[in-house]
């Protein structure tokens, strides 16, 4: 599954982005997908699953500000980002997977598309 995710780029703190990912010729309806990020010097990160059945599942520290969302019909995922930090700022990656996208097995990644942040 190729995906490939876009949207991001330079913003201030307490603006707004809107990423998103596709997967050409693929039905998302059919993958647990979601979005991961990496800053500079740390581990890649869990962000935000929205699963199959249309669960949406969130990490602490996004909670309340990210918002993940898909449209089957246009085979697209998106992720809402509001009120941005500067710890916000990372390479966001589009997964998606046969399974629950936090385990590592059956996992397909976007390129990534980098969020800056920063006045």
């Amino acid at each position: 599954v190729q995906l490939q995710a876009s949207g991001g780029g330079l913003v201030q703190p307490g603006d707004s982005l809107r990423l998103s990912c596709s997967a050409p010729g693929r039905s998302f309806s059919t993958y647990d997908t979601g979005w991961f990020r990496q800053a500079p010097g740390k581990e890649r990160e869990f962000v935000t699953r929205s699963s199959r059945s249309g669960n949406t599942y969130y990490a602490d520290s996004v909670k309340g500000r990210f918002t993940i969302s898909r449209d089957n019909a246009k085979n697209m995922v998106y992720l809402q980002l509001n009120s941005l930090k500067a710890e916000d700022t990372a390479v966001y990656y589009c997964v998606a997977s046969i399974n629950d996208i936090r385990l590592p097995a059956g996992r397909y990644w976007g390129q990534g598309t980098q969020v800056t942040v920063s006045s």
